[in-house]
């Protein structure tokens, strides 16, 4: 009787929830119809274009070029303007003079924080912890829609496997299940659960789709995969945010299929809305559109049309639907009924945000005052920075640093607050960030001497540097002779006990049109490192990177690296912390760090062939390996170390079969065996071994964050399901066959423990 009651209550509850949605949905929709009835084609048309307002300055809204397209209704949004007086100035123009006072969208690039700017996204993802990621988005949204912004691009959840690509950068590595996790926590972030609030932002999902697989890693290019390969492995971070209710998408600039994703109608409404059932709204990215007359597609009026009949909603910058729509529409080669219906996804977006109701609710002066980089807010980034840090090697425990005697800082990246925060980062002020430099000195107070010297430029080539040190992230390039910057810096390493040497890559040298064919620490800072070395002091190399590199030689040779990604506003402060053991680092990789450039794409998810090279072998004669150089990648996938240790017991199956709608728990015992405490991620990874299509040698399908003290151990569980075996076969169904598989859990893709188990029918 009692679960009756409490089940009818909870009917209750959820038939009277789904009663509001419906009632708040049939409000909406009642009035958007009212007012598309009152709209004229032109005005339509005008809210599916989306210039930038670069033009726009504060005092001058009312006379900026654009400022009369608005009065004519011709603009839907606005992005690249921030702080509440713009704003606030702009948004008057298209309430108060244009005819049907519709609000605009405010957009910006918010991709790892505002003004309190979090690790590059790739190093946020190597946290592997799903709260902070989260925490960071939440604190992004309050922080940018006090300064006026309710819409940001991103979350980035591209699939890379090419560290060649710069905006690896910005996504969260190889393995798309731990991009789905880190996607839906972006979008709740962002988004929270009610987007007319005024401290949340609308997301938008990029770029739909398969960005992260181009060709050659050069930004741009093409894109040719099977929709198997799409399906199971690059979809699915794509989805992940649809599912968590993402309220926008943006297409990507590469093709699929032979057709640009922004006239692509099987990925625009296929895919996206009649497979995955999303109902917000489609972007482009930049000029995407305009782009499609070099991909081939034909001219601007031909490319807005497909664009438009492809399910795209807004055209970013380029003004192809802006003026040329109309012609179109006469022409018969589009509907009005198109037109309608991405008018209708812009409007909607606006009501859900809460703009026709007030159109100044992200206009709050004070909020702008107390709510951008607070203390607080800083705190949690220098939290956020330093678990995002990955200890890739600590030959004989050179690490931690102790608090005391001589330390060189040494590096063209040691004394360089503008690249901290990395790529991406539009709304930071740099001057707000903090060095290495600054960074050790607050560490360390008067407890030891640091002594700094530059010791080499970026790179010896001017011009490459120049290239890699756009948007104000100046590393201001040394003018004397290489050799007499060298001779500075061992002069003040030979005064020293150990040597600090920030190197790396500046925080353009990745991102955007950042692309790379050597992916090797630059050739002046590898002569600078190898000098530092021959002094016999213990050197530490704190790597600056916004990609995987080819480390080998500096793995050979150099006894401590930390791998600090770029770490936003705290990075000098959260790279002292973990230096000098305040912090024990628990960063792990989410991205494969290979030999050399030749490996790449490498990858620990990928397929077997029919020649596989037997475990443990070099080189074999007619198997799959290189003359040159071992399969193996320096640095595994999930891999990071500690200034513990941890040991992995047996895995322990509950059962050695399950059928489905059963599971199986896997159990395993973690150890700290070490002096300190410290974080472990346990990773769990399944292989299917007989499929119906070839499957991949692993993919992870679970993993837990811990905490244990010295001595402590812990039992971690994993259940697993039917829906962990699930895969796209050929028939593009999402299926689990019965049959064998391998189950492993470990402290990285590959050192694991293995147990074996079957799926019966």
């Amino acid at each position: 009787m009692k679960f009756i009651k409490v089940f009818a209550v909870l009917f209750i509850m959820t038939a009277t929830g789904a009663t509001a949605q419906s009632q708040d949905a049939r409000k909406m929709n009642q009035f958007i119809s009212g007012l598309m009835k009152k709209m004229t084609l032109d005005e339509k048309i005008g809210q599916l274009n989306l210039p930038s307002a670069g033009d726009i300055t504060t005092g001058q809204a009312s006379s900026a070029g654009i400022a009369q397209k608005i009065r004519e209704g011709q603009v839907g949004g606005l992005f690249n303007i921030k702080s509440v007086e713009k704003i606030r100035d702009v948004q008057k123009i298209a309430v108060e003079s244009s005819r049907l006072k519709i609000p605009l969208l405010f957009g910006m690039d918010v991709i790892h924080g505002y003004q309190t700017v979090f690790p590059i996204p790739l190093g946020l993802s190597s946290t592997w912890d799903m709260t902070l990621i989260e925490r960071s988005a939440r604190i992004a949204a309050i922080e940018a829609s006090a300064d006026g912004i309710n819409w940001t691009f991103s979350p980035m959840v591209d699939v890379s496997r090419d560290p060649r690509w710069g905006r690896m950068s910005e996504g969260s590595g190889e393995d798309p299940y731990i991009g789905a996790q880190i996607a839906k926590a972006m979008v709740r972030g962002y988004q929270q659960s009610d987007l007319s609030k005024n401290n949340t932002i609308m997301a938008c999902v990029k770029h739909f789709a398969l960005y992260g697989a181009i060709e050659a890693g050069r930004d741009y290019n093409t894109t040719d995969m099977s929709r198997l390969r799409m399906y199971n492995e690059y979809f699915l971070p794509y989805k992940a945010a649809i599912d968590a209710g993402v309220g926008s998408v943006m297409t990507s600039f590469n093709e699929v299929h032979g057709i640009p994703a922004s006239a692509n109608k099987w990925l625009m409404t296929d895919v996206l809305r009649k497979q995955w059932g999303f109902d917000g709204f489609v972007v482009t990215d930049y000029t995407a559109i305009n782009e499609m007359v070099d991909h081939g597609l034909g001219n601007l009026k031909e490319v807005s049309a497909l664009s438009l009949k492809a399910g795209v909603d807004m055209d970013m910058v380029g003004e192809g639907f802006l003026t040329t729509l109309k012609q179109s529409l006469q022409e018969k080669k589009i509907t009005q009924e198109q037109i309608d219906i991405a008018c209708r996804r812009i409007l909607e977006a606006k009501y859900k945000l809460g703009l026709f109701e007030d159109p100044f609710r992200y206009c709050d002066v004070q909020r702008s005052k107390t709510e951008i980089l607070t203390e607080s807010n800083r705190r949690e980034a220098r939290n956020i920075a330093a678990q995002s840090f990955v200890l890739l090697k600590n030959q004989n425990n050179v690490l931690p640093l102790k608090k005391s005697g001589t330390i060189a800082l040494i590096g063209p990246l040691a004394d360089a607050k503008e690249n901290m925060p990395g790529t991406w980062s539009v709304a930071a002020d740099f001057k707000q960030s903090i060095s290495v430099q600054a960074g050790l000195q607050n560490v360390l107070g008067n407890k030891a001497k640091v002594l700094y010297a530059k010791g080499s430029n970026l790179t010896a080539d001017s011009a490459l540097e120049e290239r890699a040190t756009m948007f104000g992230k100046t590393l201001n390039r040394d003018k004397r002779p290489a050799d007499v910057i060298l001779k500075e810096a061992l002069a003040v390493a030979r005064k020293s006990d150990v040597i600090v040497a920030a190197l790396g890559e500046s925080a353009e040298m990745s991102g955007e049109s950042s692309s790379r064919t050597n992916i090797e620490i630059p050739d002046v800072q590898k002569d600078l490192l190898k000098a530092l070395l021959q002094t016999g002091k213990p050197v530490v190399l704190v790597l600056f990177t916004g990609r995987p590199l080819a480390l080998k030689w500096e793995d050979e040779n150099v006894p401590a690296i930390l791998n600090v990604w770029f770490g936003g506003t705290e990075a000098g402060n959260a790279v002292a912390d973990v230096l000098f053991g305040d912090v024990n680092p628990s960063g792990k990789l989410t991205a494969t760090f290979p030999q050399n450039v030749g490996q790449v794409p490498l990858f620990y998810n990928h397929k077997n062939t029919g020649r596989p090279l037997a475990q443990g072998k070099w080189f074999e004669k007619f198997r799959s390996n290189y003359l040159d150089v071992s399969n193996d990648p320096l640095y595994p996938f999930g891999f990071g170390l500690s200034y513990t240790t941890f040991n992995y017991g047996d895995i322990k199956l509950d059962k050695s079969s399950f059928k489905p709608g059963e599971k199986i728990t896997a159990s395993i015992s973690v150890s700290n065996t070490g002096s300190r405490e410290g974080q472990e991620v346990v990773q769990l990874y399944i292989r299917d071994l007989v499929g119906s299509v070839t499957r991949p040698v692993k993919e992870l399908k679970g993993f837990q964050k811990i905490h244990l003290k010295a001595g402590e151990s812990r039992t971690v569980q994993f259940d697993i399901t039917e829906e962990d075996l699930k895969f796209y076969n050929s028939d593009l169904n999402f299926v689990a066959e019965p049959g064998d598989f391998k189950l492993f859990i470990g402290t990285n893709s590959r050192d694991v423990k293995e147990a074996d188990f079957r799926l019966n029918r």
